[in-house]
């Protein structure tokens, strides 16, 4: 029989559990302290139980939905209580990978994360599906969007962690996280209390991951875009594919540092690893990653072709104050990373939102002060705003000021803003730091009240009176002093004037999906976690996480368009020019609509030049976006040899002037016949209306390979008219 209560009515037995453990030295003690308490829990006369999941709730990663008394009786159930967003979360995940690998369903433990949501966007089935994917969530997952479960039960919040018993009686709770050493003892005792008393069962949970259904992709879940001070190369945090990207402007990837497994390593390029990269920040050669997942702070030098870590040890760190040097200071999951001067001194400060201690942090690249602050030697990583509690608190004093979860940074240099600004997700606001004097202030979203985190809504307006939704990106235009948001539960980017306090919406319509090649009010987002604007000020880049891509938005002609990732062999070519050999899964595939013209037989012989004239025209009354990542680019699938030592892509600039691309054949072909493919993207607007398409074009050219000469250069025409 049931007993009445949630976790309330386990509290008493759990507290006096908690506090004999502190007085508890040996292994074995503590075991006998959870062993005493499991048989007294056991021995009620009615089980604390837990209420079943409910047959209308929605499932991931099983076959369908899962019965508390049905399916897993028998089993030790562990409830992980938890919302996306949460930081908290997050550092939870770690352990229970760690559990999952030591004890499976076959050994009679599982576990099953109830999804309660804080913010509506939350409550989305799709969007738990991408953050399932991006933190690799291989356990079941119920969403519980509307707190039946964790009213019934209690809870009071992220993450809480509820251990049952085979016959769903609550045995024990962990609230918060930092618990790992408990989880591991509370789960293991239990397996073995009730393994004693012949009430654990190993039938296996019929487990079916999500993850394997998608197909594969060039970008998943991008967190952060950058680009460098010359506009032509962009660095992307491909985040879920835990490595770095550096394309040029068309697209091209140039370096691909790390990836696509999760890991610790320094070392050359290939050898690299990081985990959940996020915030991204460059300088002649030079980026420096917020490597997210691995608590640490990495730096990639890129003529060297080397990454280092210049902060954190690895784990997930504690300290709110720092002050040592960075290898050996301790941090926790820094999400963005932004160049900052020290006095005089250009970029000599590495300011770090790290959202795991709701904190502003600095890494002094270079000997220098912060402000109102003494001398700190290069290398130095320490606190710079925030108290460490989890609030929307402003205050003159950058100490005594309250983050939640600061997601992202901007550098307003000049006067009179000299601040950074800070997207500050949990709390749903904009924040702005003083660099004269460090003191926090309030920019648009959120409210008054400095324990309210759950002021949050899609409302333009200014000051407190604009609501954002969990915002995780911002940059600073300097040309139109005008500071950009990821608002990124909205679908949104937002636009605020921080003379006026004024927050509109620049782009999206709020509908999660994916609409490009249209103006910025049809355009479409999904959770966009990061975004830069170009030096000179005609480019937005937007990280459109989860439709896994970079957006481009064109300020000038309020375009929106998407940047093609063109993936090459997996060394850079910076070293190796002419060898880029396609990778067919990665190329950005043609509209089902584009034409795919066949061309005549062409006989060729070893050694000989191809030239083929590309000439594309325009309907009337359009004109080329030539801030759009326009480009050709050739394939010869099945005979990729081909292509050995080419030029296999390049922007096309300019319709007028037609691009001519050579393709010398190799001296020895492995081949008497092959197909070669000649590619090309065009984005073009309307001179009339808003609207603006991209097209594409294939032509294919079978080629015969003769042993005798057939000349030195052939030039073959392609022409399409769109």
């Amino acid at each position: 029989m049931a007993a009445a209560g949630g976790l309330p009515a386990l509290l008493p037995a759990q507290t006096q559990l908690e506090y004999a453990l502190l007085d508890a030295v040996s292994p074995q003690e503590k075991e006998n302290l959870v062993y005493q308490h499991l048989r007294k829990v056991d021995g009620w006369e009615r089980d604390l139980a837990a209420p079943d999941f409910g047959g209308d709730l929605e499932w991931l990663n099983t076959e369908g939905p899962i019965s508390l008394y049905k399916d897993l009786c028998g089993k030790v159930v562990v409830l992980d209580f938890f919302t996306y967003c949460c930081i908290n979360c997050m550092h939870l995940l770690p352990d229970l990978h760690a559990l999952e690998r030591k004890y499976s369903d076959k050994d009679g433990l599982l576990i099953v994360g109830v999804h309660s949501a804080k913010f509506p966007n939350e409550k989305v089935l799709d969007n738990i599906k991408s953050a399932v994917l991006r933190y690799n969530i291989t356990h079941p997952v119920v969403n519980d969007a509307d707190g039946k479960l964790w009213h019934e039960l209690e809870v009071s919040c992220w993450p809480t962690l509820v251990i049952l018993g085979p016959r769903g009686n609550m045995l024990f709770s962990l609230v918060g996280e930092g618990h790992t050493e408990k989880l591991f003892l509370f789960a293991s005792i239990a397996l073995r209390f009730y393994k004693e008393k012949g009430q654990i069962k190993d039938n296996k949970i019929a487990i079916k991951l999500y993850k394997d259904s998608l197909p594969p992709s060039p970008l998943l879940f991008p967190g952060k875009v950058t680009v460098d001070s010359s506009g032509n190369r962009v660095v992307i945090a491909d985040t879920g594919h835990n490595r770095i990207l550096v394309v040029r402007k068309n697209g091209q990837i140039v370096h691909t540092i790390g990836g696509p497994n999760s890991g610790r390593r320094d070392g050359r390029f290939s050898e690299a690893a990081f985990s959940s990269p996020q915030g991204v920040a460059i300088k002649n050669n030079i980026i420096y990653v917020a490597d997210t997942e691995n608590h640490l702070i990495r730096k990639i030098d890129l003529e060297l072709k080397v990454v280092t870590t210049v902060a954190g040890i690895g784990i997930q760190g504690m300290d709110k104050e720092g002050g040592t040097k960075g290898e050996e200071q301790p941090i926790s999951s820094p999400w963005d990373v932004i160049f900052g001067n020290s006095g005089t001194q250009e970029d000599a400060v590495l300011w770090v939102a790290m959202a795991g201690t709701h904190q502003i942090w600095a890494l002094m690249l270079e000997c220098g002060k912060l402000p109102k602050g003494s001398d700190l030697k290069k290398g130095t990583c320490l606190r710079f705003a925030g108290s460490g509690n989890e609030e929307n608190r402003n205050n003159a004093y950058p100490h005594k000021a309250g983050f939640a979860q600061p997601s992202g940074l901007s550098l307003a240099s000049e006067e009179p803003w000299n601040c950074l600004f800070v997207a500050d997700s949990e709390s749903s606001t904009v924040r702005m730091v003083s660099l004269k004097d460090g003191a926090v202030k309030h920019l648009v979203g959120g409210e008054r009240d400095p324990l309210n985190l759950f002021a949050f809504g899609d409302v333009d307006g200014a000051g407190i009176n604009a609501k954002l939704q969990h915002p995780l990106g911002v940059t600073w235009d300097k040309k139109r002093k005008l500071l950009y948001v990821a608002d990124s539960y909205n679908h949104k980017i937002k636009v605020v004037d921080p003379k006026m306090k004024n927050c509109a919406t620049l782009a999206g319509t709020g509908d999660a999906s994916n609409v490009t090649g249209s103006s910025f009010t049809e355009s479409t987002f999904n959770e966009p976690g990061g975004l830069c604007v170009e030096a000179n000020g005609c480019l937005l880049y937007v990280a459109d996480t989860n439709n896994h891509q970079i957006k481009v938005l064109d300020l000038e002609t309020k375009i929106v368009s998407m940047l093609p990732i063109l993936t090459t062999e997996a060394f850079d070519v910076v070293d190796h020019p002419l060898a880029q050999k396609p990778n067919m899964a990665s190329l950005p595939k043609l509209p089902k609509s584009a034409p795919n013209i066949q061309l005549p037989s062409l006989t060729v012989s070893p050694g000989q030049t191809l030239q083929f004239l590309l000439r594309l025209s325009l309907p009337e009354d359009s004109e080329l976006n030539e801030e759009a990542p326009n480009s050709w680019f050739l394939t010869a699938e099945g005979n990729e040899w081909l292509l050995q030592g080419q030029t296999s892509s390049a922007e096309i600039k300019d319709v007028f002037n037609p691009p001519l691309i050579h393709l010398q054949l190799p001296s020895s072909c492995q081949s008497s016949e092959a197909v070669l493919s000649i590619r090309a993207f065009l984005y073009y607007c309307s001179k009339e209306s808003s609207a603006c398409m991209m097209k594409g074009i294939s032509f294919n050219q079978p080629l015969q390979i003769a042993s005798t000469n057939q000349g030195s250069t052939v030039q073959v025409e392609l022409k399409y008219a769109f």
